[in-house]
């Protein structure tokens, strides 16, 4: 039953120079899970926060499932994300210090069945490290068409 479900935030690492990641689990609800396994998912302006001691994903936008019915869920809600004390207080320190925000990097589906949010901890980039990206991009692009 494997699904080859990965869905990736392709702006977030144009913009943000990522120096960590994590796997985490989210809860959700029986109709999110079905608009997933659709790929319908969408990371406009989506970020994590802390709140209370616990993680949470903001602004993700999961696409209502057409069957649902009356059991549907609201397409941008809050989400809670599945991680350890350990791992929550280890990145809650580092978001402290200046410059660092968490972003959901992808959405995919595991092994098990099971949704899950990789999420980056990193830092803005500027314009001219944008610039660099762009051109490290189309150098790598020009050395694969000439070994083809």
């Amino acid at each position: 039953m494997p699904e080859n479900i990965y869905i990736k935030n392709r702006p977030a690492t144009f913009e943000y120079a990522i120096e960590d990641r994590l796997k985490a689990g989210i809860v959700l609800t029986g109709s999110e899970i079905k608009s997933i396994r659709q790929g319908k998912v969408s990371f406009n302006d989506s970020y994590c926060l802390f709140d209370d001691g616990e993680l949470w994903v903001k602004s993700l936008h999961i696409a209502e499932y057409v069957n649902a019915g009356y059991a549907g869920h609201v397409a941008v809600h809050d989400r809670k994300l599945l991680l350890t004390k350990k791992e929550i207080k280890k990145w809650q320190n580092k978001v402290k210090e200046k410059g660092y925000s968490i972003v959901p990097l992808a959405v995919f589906i595991n092994e098990n069945g099971y949704a899950k949010v990789e999420i980056g901890l990193g830092k803005g980039k500027k314009l001219h490290d944008k610039r660099e990206t762009i051109k490290n991009r189309d150098v790598e692009r020009e050395m694969k068409r000439y070994l083809k």
